[in-house]
């Protein structure tokens, strides 16, 4: 009964999102240019296409926080061995963000707009290597995972 439950709201639940996303996206790209004989063109609809996203991203960070603790409590109770291996699986991902923080390059560029000087700051330039240095570090682990799974497979059987 309750699988079943949650099979209905989240497959409301997609196709909600899927089809204000369909339509903002329309908006976006059949909308038209705020001043068509400039020398970029810039959509009418973009802010409104990052709001969606911004809302997006917040919704899906926000539901996977609250589910994370909720099986973090339930597993706390029923296996606490378990429960605590995912708290220190959370830890090392803070800890490697942390790490690839403070590695990251604060070094100026040189930027070709003045809109663009206001990001040009020591915050901005290490947040983005932490982001680009994480996403090297978790493809990379999720590569040796798949290939660690395959072989522990393959040898498996025989």
């Amino acid at each position: 009964m309750a699988v079943t439950k949650i099979r209905k709201i989240s497959s409301w639940t997609l196709l909600i999102c899927s089809v204000i996303t369909i339509v903002v996206l329309a908006m976006f790209y059949l909308g038209g240019s705020i001043d068509p004989s400039a020398e970029m063109e810039e959509p009418v609809y973009t802010g409104l296409l990052l709001n969606w996203m911004y809302v997006l991203a917040a919704i899906t960070t926000v539901s996977t926080l609250i589910f994370a603790i909720w099986q973090f409590a339930g597993l706390l109770k029923i296996k606490p061995k378990s429960a605590l291996l995912g708290l220190g699986a959370i830890i090392l991902f803070i800890l490697m963000l942390v790490i690839c923080y403070s590695i990251g390059d604060p070094t100026p560029l040189p930027v070709l707009s003045a809109d663009a000087q206001k990001h040009n700051v020591d915050f901005w330039l290490k947040i983005t290597d932490m982001w680009i240095y994480s996403i090297y570090i978790l493809t990379a682990l999720t590569i040796i995972a798949i290939l660690v799974g395959s072989l522990k497979k393959i040898f498996s059987k025989k």
